[in-house]
C-alpha cells in the first residue's frame, strides 16, 4: 500500500484541515475504488468556536453562495493527529485491500455553496462504508467513506 501524505506549505488557519482518500483495489464489483473518508458526526461547541469569516471565501458559483454546506466541509474533515491515526489504522487493517491512501490539506478560503459529503444521497451506485461501525473498529472519532462505484471500471467486462 502507497501512503501520500502531503504537508502544508504555510500554517493552516484551521486545525481540522485534512482531507483523506483511500482506493480499495477491489469492492463490489468494481476495481480501483476510490473512497472519500470523513468524519460524519460534527461537534456544535466547535461548529460555534471558528472565525467563519475567515475560513470561507467567495461563492463556488454566483446564486450559489450558502455557507452551511462549506462549514459542514471543514467539519468532516481531520485535524492532523486524527489523520495520523485513520493513515495507521487503515495502514494496519486494510493493507491487503488497499492499494493507496492519500491525506493532504483542504485549499483555504473554503467556497461558499459546497456539498458536505454526509450530504450526498445513497443510491445505485453511490455508497458509504461506515468503517466507525465495523467490530474493533479503535479509533476514538467515527469515520465514514463516501463511493460512486459508476466512476471505476468493472471487474469483468460487461460484452
Amino acid at each position: 500500500m502507497q501512503i501520500h501524505s502531503v504537508a502544508s506549505e504555510r500554517p493552516l488557519p484551521a486545525d481540522r484541515a485534512y482531507v483523506l482518500t483511500m482506493t480499495i483495489k477491489t469492492f463490489k464489483g468494481r476495481r480501483d475504488v476510490k473512497v472519500h473518508l470523513f468524519r460524519p458526526v460534527a461537534d456544535e461547541a466547535e461548529f460555534a468556536a471558528y472565525a467563519w469569516a475567515n475560513l470561507l471565501g467567495d461563492a463556488i458559483e454566483p446564486g450559489h453562495d450558502d455557507p452551511e454546506g462549506s462549514k459542514r466541509v471543514l467539519l468532516e474533515a481531520f485535524t492532523r493527529a486524527e489523520r495520523d491515526q485513520a493513515l495507521a489504522y487503515i495502514q494496519e487493517r486494510y493493507a491487503e485491500r488497499v492499494s493507496e491512501v492519500t491525506a493532504r490539506p483542504m485549499s483555504f478560503p473554503i467556497p461558499k455553496g459546497l456539498v458536505p459529503l454526509s450530504a450526498i444521497p445513497e443510491g445505485k451506485s453511490i455508497g458509504v462504508i461506515r468503517l466507525s461501525d465495523l467490530p474493533n473498529y479503535p479509533l476514538p472519532f467515527p469515520m465514514h467513506g463516501l463511493y460512486d462505484l459508476s466512476q471505476h471500471a468493472p471487474l469483468l467486462d460487461e460484452g
